[in-house]
C-alpha cells in the first residue's frame, strides 16, 4: 500500500485558498484540480509499504514528530513542476512565516524520510521542495502566465502543529485516490491514532 507523511493546513487556510482557486479553475481546462479535502504538504512519501509495517511507520514518524516544535507556515506564491515552460504540475508555495521556519519544516521531512527507511518503508528521495499540490495536466504547458495570476496569492499565517500518516487507496478505473488518514503525529507530543 502507499503510505506518505504530511502537513495538512488547517481549515481556514484550506477556505481561504479554496475561495482563491475556486474563480480559476475553468480557466485552464485541461488542468485536473486537486480536490481541497486532499490538500497536504507531503514530508515522506513510500511508493510501496507492506502491511505489516504501517504501525511501524507511525511509530517512527511519532517520534521525530516529538522532537520538534510547531512550525509557523503560510501559503503563498505559487510554482510548477518541472518548470513554467513544459509544467505538468501547478503548486503552491509554502514559505516560513517566522525566521527559520522553513528550515524547521525541511528538517522534518528529512527526520520523517530518515526513520522509514530505517523501518524498511524506503521513501522516494531527491531534494526536498515543500509545496501543496493544485492541479495536475497530462501534457506539458507554457505557465508563465497562469504563475504570474497564482503567484498574487498570499495566504493567512498557521501552524503546522502535527504531521498526519496517511494510507492512499487507489481509485476505481480513472478515480481519483483516497487518502485515509491513519494517525495524527503531534510535533513536540505523544501519538494519537485514527
Amino acid at each position: 500500500m502507499r503510505v506518505f507523511a504530511a502537513v495538512v493546513p488547517p481549515a481556514q487556510a484550506h477556505a481561504h485558498l479554496e475561495s482563491f482557486v475556486e474563480v480559476r479553475r475553468d480557466v485552464r481546462s485541461e488542468l485536473r484540480w486537486t480536490p481541497s479535502h486532499l490538500w497536504h504538504v507531503t514530508l515522506a512519501f513510500m511508493g510501496e509499504v507492506a502491511e505489516h509495517l504501517v504501525d511501524d511507520v507511525i511509530d517512527a514518524v511519532a517520534d521525530v514528530s516529538a522532537q520538534h516544535e510547531p512550525i509557523p507556515l503560510r501559503l503563498n506564491g505559487a510554482g510548477t513542476f518541472p518548470n513554467p515552460a513544459q509544467a505538468r504540475v501547478v503548486w503552491m508555495d509554502v514559505r516560513p512565516e517566522a525566521p527559520g521556519a522553513l528550515g524547521d519544516l525541511e528538517s522534518l521531512a528529512l527526520g520523517v524520510r530518515r526513520a522509514c527507511a530505517r523501518v524498511g518503508a524506503s521513501p522516494a528521495g531527491g531534494d526536498y521542495r515543500p509545496h501543496l499540490t493544485l492541479a495536475r495536466s497530462r501534457r506539458p504547458f507554457e505557465a508563465t502566465h497562469w504563475l504570474r495570476v497564482m503567484d498574487a496569492y498570499a495566504g493567512p499565517p498557521w501552524t503546522a502543529d502535527e504531521v498526519t500518516v496517511f494510507v492512499s487507496h487507489r481509485g476505481t478505473g480513472k478515480g481519483r485516490p483516497h487518502y485515509e488518514p491513519v494517525a495524527a503525529c503531534p510535533l513536540g507530543a505523544s501519538v494519537s491514532r485514527g
